[in-house]
């Protein structure tokens, strides 16, 4: 994961504020700036549980679309 802001980070920040959220993930596939992703967070672990994280959310998305 590349350290410092990302591509979309002014985005992430306006989505971690007004969630209120403690973090915040946005991930961009072909937008205005290209691709790209920006993680913000006030716990600095959550950087080292965020590829559990993502695979977790990746098994989730596979198991959904199972059978269909």
């Amino acid at each position: 994961m590349p350290l410092g802001p990302g591509i979309y980070d002014d985005l992430c920040t306006k989505v971690r504020i007004k969630t209120k959220a403690r973090t915040a993930i946005v991930i961009i596939d072909g937008g205005n700036k290209g691709s790209g992703f920006s993680v913000q967070t006030v716990d600095f672990a959550v950087n080292f549980k965020l590829p559990l994280l993502l695979r977790s959310m990746a098994d989730q998305i596979e198991e959904s679309f199972k059978g269909k």
